[in-house]
C-alpha cells in the first residue's frame, strides 16, 4: 500500500528496479488482477521493472461511496503521476488499456517529460464514434444491446452471483479467440476476493468526469507510440485504434487478430509481449532511473 495525490493505492513490481520502467494502467472498474500475474512476469523476464496497481474503487485501494464518487478521471491521471514519483521514477514506459489508455494519452500531454515511450491498448482518441467524433465507427451492436439493456446487479456479497454476473458481462466483448471461461472465472474469483467494496468497483468509474476532450492534441504527442488494437474490438473498433496511429506522429499500429475488446488473450501474447518489449527498448533516455 502507498499513499498517492492524498489517498491509499495498492501497486505491486516485478523485476529489477534499475530496469527500464513499465506503469500498467487498467481499464474501467478493472484492479490490477487483469494484468495477469505471467504477463507481468514474462515483461520482467524481457528486462522491465512492471508496475501494476489498483485504481481507486478497485482492489484493496481506497473506495468512496458505491454512486458517488470523490474524484474525477483527473484525480486518476494524478494517481498514476504520483506513482512515477513514489517509485522515484523520472520516467516510464506508459500502457494504458480501454479507459486507462486514456488516462496514458493524457499523461502524455500533460506530463510528457514523464512518458519515455506510449503503449495503447483497445482504446480510442475520442470515445465510441459519436456527434463529437463523427468520423469514428460506432460501437458493435451486441455492445449496444448489452447497455440498453443491462443484466439485473447481483448481491454483491454473494461470490458466486458476482462471478456470474462478471463472466457473463465479458461475452458480449469477446472476439473470435475460445472464450476461457474456466480461466476468466478464477481471475473474477480473485478480483472478488481482494476487492473492498464490489459494488463501488462495478459502478464509480463509469460515473466519473473525463475532463476537456484531448483528441485535439494528440499531434503533440513526441514518445514514441505503440498502438495495440483487437480486430474485431465491438466497443472501439479498430478504426479507433487506426485513428491513434494516424494522429499521434510517427505511432505504430499493430491489430491483433481475432481480439475483442478485452486484455490481450493468451493466444496473443506471443505477439504482444515481444512487441512491447522491442517498443520499449528504443527509449532515447532511460525510463525508471532514480530521481536522486
Amino acid at each position: 500500500m502507498v499513499h498517492v495525490n492524498g489517498v491509499d493505492l495498492c501497486a505491486q513490481t516485478f523485476g529489477d528496479p534499475e530496469d527500464p520502467a513499465i506503469l500498467l494502467i487498467g481499464g474501467a472498474a478493472s484492479s490490477m488482477d487483469w494484468w495477469e500475474d505471467d504477463f507481468c512476469a514474462q515483461l520482467a523476464a524481457g528486462g522491465r521493472f512492471v508496475l501494476r496497481y489498483d485504481h481507486r474503487d478497485t482492489g484493496k485501494s481506497t473506495s468512496s461511496p458505491a454512486g458517488s464518487p470523490t474524484y474525477s478521471q483527473l484525480d486518476l491521471v494524478a494517481d498514476a503521476l504520483g506513482l512515477l514519483d513514489t517509485y522515484d521514477l523520472v520516467d516510464a514506459h506508459i500502457a494504458g488499456i480501454s479507459m486507462g489508455g486514456g488516462l496514458a494519452q493524457r499523461l502524455v500531454i500533460e506530463h510528457p517529460d514523464r512518458v519515455a515511450t506510449l503503449i495503447l491498448i483497445s482504446t480510442s482518441p475520442g470515445g465510441p464514434g459519436g456527434p463529437d467524433n463523427p468520423d469514428l465507427p460506432p460501437m458493435g451492436e451486441q455492445i449496444e444491446a448489452a447497455f440498453s439493456d443491462p443484466a439485473p446487479e447481483p448481491d454483491w456479497s454473494d461470490r458466486r452471483a458476482v462471478i456470474d454476473y462478471m463472466v457473463a458481462g465479458q461475452r458480449p466483448f469477446e472476439g473470435t479467440h475460445p472464450f476461457d471461461e474456466a480461466g476468466l472465472r478464477v481471475l473474477v474469483g480473485q478480483v472478488f476476493d481482494r476487492t473492498n467494496d464490489m459494488a463501488a468497483s462495478m459502478t464509480n468509474h463509469w460515473m466519473l468526469e473525463g475532463g476537456d476532450p484531448i483528441r485535439a492534441r494528440l499531434g503533440q504527442v513526441g514518445a514514441p507510440t505503440l498502438v495495440l488494437h483487437g480486430t474485431e474490438d465491438p466497443l472501439f473498433p479498430i478504426g479507433h485504434g487506426k485513428a491513434l496511429a494516424d494522429e499521434i506522429p510517427g505511432a505504430v499500429l499493430i491489430p491483433l487478430e481475432g481480439v475483442g475488446h478485452q486484455m490481450p488473450p493468451r493466444q496473443v501474447w506471443e505477439v504482444v509481449i515481444p512487441a512491447i518489449l522491442a517498443h520499449t527498448a528504443i527509449s532515447a533516455t532511460e525510463a525508471g532511473r532514480s530521481s536522486e
